[in-house]
């Protein structure tokens, strides 16, 4: 995977704009780039110093291609820990094009995906999951996964499981010394003080277990379904909550024939709601297919949003009861979804009409919200609670979670292994047997951060990145 040619690609988006960056890697880098690079003050870049810019025109003789700044970086304090000069010069596609194609034809070659990264991690600059925390803070779009990608690219994640790695380590260590001298019966590893790592370790890997599910709703988006019967208002909640005209709203009962789905940041975590057809009984077929897309979404949902028509509570005792026998379907249909009750259109009803429903409803659910979605009363009230059901207690207290599912799985691995360690310990099993699953535990610790890879495992993560990266 080690390659020691001089690579070059566009590090800023593609496309038009004030300037763009591009950027060459390799120990070659300096020397490419002093041949083409003519400095407003007359010095050639192999004799500048590391972390300088510098002014000049990037000229193919005798032709000026562009003003450019270009800044070096010599090995191994740069990026990829090889020397680095990026130049920035204007936006133009033409530009761009025509400066790296003269690279290309003199000793560079093409960046692949995710190489300058790649690079990073052989050289030692990164881990492995710091890598892969490199994409994720690319791809973040608000402020919880931007927090958890700085955290894990800072090594927050991989400091604490080279911890745990390195204290296993020095007991699989005493452990295969033991076995040198098995005929004279010696204890090298303390039993006790192993058996209290194996607790501890068993202790963090399942709270950085536990984590994923927070994580991965933080990282892909929290989905939240609106349902409830046709013309309660569920078109209009979702233009209320993403203020604009998402959604075709009429008088007409089965409007919404399809799911319509966007997304929004409340407090840092987005959320994705999904507007869906009423539930009703219908011959329609169009509507009926609607319907089964509303079911299958409630079972894609972490939230759901039921949405009720003031309304229809009003006509008396006997309407209120009909809903709660739906409220009590789709609480026991979908049990481990969060249920949020949404008592719409209250401004079409008297106060003493209100309080009548509140009373009969409250009891058969935990968060009854009265909105009125037309004049966007509630609606902050909604917001403040779908972000409350979020558990964001270990994001707030900036624990580590896991997002990444190559992680989730590693973890999962480890977790299996140690607790057949903790079997062989309280068995009272001989050094041989601990120290296998001791080994296996070790090469999942390793597999997360890279001590333990391979070629196939880099090629895949590597591919996942932009080319400039």
């Amino acid at each position: 995977m080690i390659a020691n040619d001089t690579i070059v690609a566009l590090a800023t988006a593609s496309g038009t704009g004030a300037i763009a960056v591009i950027r060459l890697s390799g120990k070659d880098a300096i020397a490419i780039g002093s041949r083409f690079f003519r400095s407003v003050s007359g010095k050639s870049l192999s004799e500048q110093k590391s972390h300088t810019v510098h002014l000049g025109h990037i000229v193919d003789h005798p032709r000026v291609i562009d003003e450019v700044l270009v800044t070096i970086f010599k090995n191994p304090h740069s990026y990829t820990g090889e020397d680095v000069i990026e130049i920035s010069c204007h936006g133009s596609l033409y530009i761009q094009q025509e400066i790296i194609q003269l690279f290309l034809k003199n000793g560079c070659r093409m960046a692949n995906a995710g190489e300058y990264t790649l690079r990073a991690f052989l050289n030692g600059k990164l881990d492995l999951s710091q890598a892969e925390a490199v994409a994720d803070l690319i791809a973040s779009d608000n402020e919880a996964s931007h927090k958890i990608a700085m955290q894990q690219m800072r090594g927050g994640f991989s400091n604490e499981i080279k911890h745990l790695r390195d204290e296993l380590l020095n007991f699989a260590s005493l452990i295969e010394l033991e076995l040198d001298f098995a005929e004279e019966d010696v204890e090298f590893a303390n039993r006790d003080e192993f058996y209290n790592l194996v607790n501890r370790i068993i202790h963090v890997l399942k709270r950085l277990i536990d984590s994923f599910s927070v994580g991965n709703v933080i990282k892909n988006g929290i989905p939240v379904a609106i349902v409830g019967e046709p013309n309660v208002g569920k078109s209009t909640l979702l233009n209320a909550l993403l203020n604009e005209e998402r959604a075709i709203v009429s008088d007409i009962a089965g409007t919404t024939r399809d799911t319509i789905e966007d997304e929004m940041v409340i407090g840092g975590m987005s959320f994705r709601f999904i507007d869906t057809a009423g539930i009703r009984d219908t011959e329609d077929v169009v509507e009926s297919i609607g319907i089964k897309k509303t079911f299958e979404k409630i079972e894609q949902a972490q939230v759901v949003l039921f949405l009720i028509g003031s309304g229809q509570l009003a006509q008396g005792n006997e309407a209120i009861r009909s809903f709660i026998v739906e409220i009590e379907k789709i609480k026991n249909q979908f049990p481990q979804k969060q249920l949020l009750v949404v008592l719409n259109k209250i401004d079409q009803i008297s106060d003493t009409e209100l309080a009548n429903i509140t009373t009969h409803l409250a009891p058969h659910t935990s968060h009854l919200i009265p909105i009125s979605a037309k004049t966007r009363f509630g609606v902050e009230q909604l917001t403040d609670t779908l972000l409350n059901l979020i558990n964001t207690g270990a994001l707030r207290n900036n624990e580590t979670i896991i997002t990444n599912t190559r992680h989730y799985d590693a973890l999962l691995k480890a977790f299996e292994e140690i607790q057949k360690v903790k079997y062989g310990l309280d068995s009272e099993l001989s050094g041989d047997l601990l120290a296998i699953d001791i080994r296996q535990a070790l090469y999942h610790f390793g597999e997360i951060t890279g001590e333990i890879t391979n070629d196939d495992l880099l090629g895949n993560i590597f591919a996942n990145f932009c080319i400039g990266k």
